[in-house]
């Protein structure tokens, strides 16, 4: 008999930033206001943290620049804790609405904020809410001229403020004028007349734990690639400060099932396999050479 395939390694990835630094409320808190704000980013990702513990699972935290300035301490418990340190940007703003040189400047902040607190290179990249889209797709090559070699910011799905509907939906190489640049996209799972984004953020916190496991599982076994969770801290901090203002969907957006989101996490990471991003890049790359390469100006088209 021959023996069953391993389960796929699947990427675990966390944004680690503030409940009040999310796009959905950059209309109401004023980036200035960041300082004065009750901060509760350490002990919501000192939970993630226990509980990826817990299940000995290894993951790749991507870090807001100004949230490594702030707090270094938190930069070294993740990489103490044996997690891949990448970068989240570092004032979280949407790529699209940069220009390149305000891109490549923050880009250089954040890299150098993480990096001073962790003693440790960075060279993975994701866009605060995957705001590389066919309008800012110069920022790969950007990033490759940065020193990043992965990205993670490409949504294959519709959204008000994101997405790529017809971008690749597994891992692949994007050819830009400066080099090469592995993209690792978010997951989507295919169904007959639609396709489900799955696994991260609101999408996690909304739908039922059962059918979140189904799609999961279908990425897996179906599609035969390894899906990308993602988490924010604040998701798994029920008791955070209430903002107010914004759109009666944003509130809904950021507050949906925050009490579920942990217990949610605990199966999931009991029922699959997990690692870092280059875990995930290395299992691909041995699976199959990443041979496809389209370029920016194909992935725009």
């Amino acid at each position: 008999m021959p023996a069953a395939p391993t389960p796929l390694i699947n990427a675990l990835t966390v944004d680690v930033e503030d409940y009040f630094q999310v796009s959905s409320f950059e209309r109401v808190v004023d980036r200035r206001e960041w300082s004065s704000r009750e901060s509760r980013v350490v002990i919501s990702t000192q939970r993630l943290l226990d509980l990826f513990a817990a299940h000995d699972v290894r993951g790749t935290f991507f870090i807001l620049g100004w949230v490594a300035e702030r707090f270094p301490q938190l930069v070294r418990d993740i990489a103490a804790a044996g997690h891949e340190l990448a970068c989240h940007s570092h004032w979280h703003r949407l790529v699209y609405e940069m220009t390149p040189a305000a891109f490549r400047e923050d880009l250089r902040q954040s890299k150098r904020a993480i990096e001073d607190a962790a003693g440790a290179s960075v060279t993975a990249f994701r866009a605060p809410s995957f705001s590389i889209t066919g309008r800012s797709l110069w920022a790969l090559e950007i990033l490759v001229e940065e020193g990043f070699t992965v990205d993670s910011s490409i949504f294959p799905t519709r959204h008000d403020r994101y997405g790529m509907p017809d971008a690749k939906p597994e891992i692949h190489v994007v050819d830009t004028p400066a080099g090469p640049i592995t993209e690792l996209p978010m997951t989507v799972c295919p169904l007959p007349g639609v396709t489900l984004p799955v696994g991260g953020g609101g999408y996690f916190r909304l739908y039922p734990w059962a059918i979140t496991r189904r799609l999961l599982a279908r990425v897996n076994r179906q599609a035969g690639r390894p899906f990308v969770f993602y988490v924010h801290p604040w998701e798994v901090d029920p008791d955070q400060p209430r903002i107010r203002g914004g759109t009666r969907l944003s509130h809904f957006r950021h507050y949906v099932n925050l009490r579920t989101t942990a217990t949610k996490i605990d199966r999931m990471l009991r029922q699959f396999r997990f690692g870092t991003v280059s875990d995930v890049i290395a299992q691909s790359q041995t699976a199959q050479r990443l041979t496809a390469q389209p370029t920016t100006a194909e992935l725009a088209a």
